[in-house]
């Protein structure tokens, strides 16, 4: 990101400001210009993007900025932001294209629908322990659904960066594993 005296002209990035997305994300950036895990939470909650569903909670706003955070600096800035935004609302269509009932929430059956959707063609082994992992009495709520979808594109994303031959298989130290798998 360019900054003011550092690449950018006086007044911030060029085209920024005509971006809707920067009210909702300059309402909580603050001074610094960045968006920490609960100023996340408030702004996709001011901004509807939840929905009528219950507000993000800490640990899938904090997986979300883990995903796209590439200057590690432990929050979003505007253009990780956007690019979040976009998955979101990706993710927002697909969970309300699979919550048939429009109960806030999808069964076992329309997560895998959903999953497979998004082009992830994953085992019934798999499939049963991401069941496990976020279903409630067998529903998934979309908070839930949102963490599930950070994790498997962090994960993709982490082992196709190993997979230089992109056939299906990739190596990992131990290390390595542990820090893939911790971050997400």
């Amino acid at each position: 990101m360019a900054y003011p005296g550092y690449g950018a002209p006086p007044g911030g990035v060029p085209g920024m400001h005509q971006d809707p997305l920067y009210g909702y994300f300059s309402a909580v950036a603050g001074q610094d210009g960045q968006i920490s895990e609960d100023e996340l939470q408030r702004c996709l909650t001011q901004c509807g993007m939840s929905g009528s569903y219950q507000p993000f909670s800490m640990d899938t706003c904090r997986l979300m900025i883990n995903m796209l955070d590439r200057d590690m600096s432990g929050s979003l800035g505007f253009n990780e932001f956007k690019d979040l935004c976009q998955a979101l609302n990706g993710w927002k269509a697909t969970f309300a294209a699979f919550d048939r009932d429009h109960s806030g929430a999808v069964e076992g059956h329309e997560l895998q629908q959903a999953i497979g959707s998004m082009g992830y063609n994953l085992s019934p082994q798999t499939m049963n322990c991401i069941l496990k992992r976020y279903s409630n009495q067998g529903r998934i709520p979309f908070d839930a659904f949102v963490s599930c979808c950070v994790r498997l594109r962090a994960l993709t994303d982490q082992f196709r960066r190993r997979d230089t031959a992109q056939r299906g298989n990739a190596s990992f130290q131990y290390d390595d594993f542990i820090q893939v798998t911790m971050s997400i």
